[in-house]
């Protein structure tokens, strides 16, 4: 599963690997996952269904 999300250290929109669905404390569903260049977690807020 690869979804795109901004990594900080890049600067830039990239694949994500390693992904993982969550919701987080607020009860919002978001997307855990690494850059696949630098390895940086990144975070993705998704949409409530």
């Amino acid at each position: 599963m690869a979804d795109k999300g901004y990594c900080v250290k890049c600067k830039s929109k990239k694949e994500m690997k390693e992904t993982k669905k969550i919701k987080m404390k607020n009860g919002r569903p978001a997307m855990k996952g690494r850059c696949t260049d630098c390895g940086t977690g990144m975070y993705v807020i998704m949409k409530v269904e």
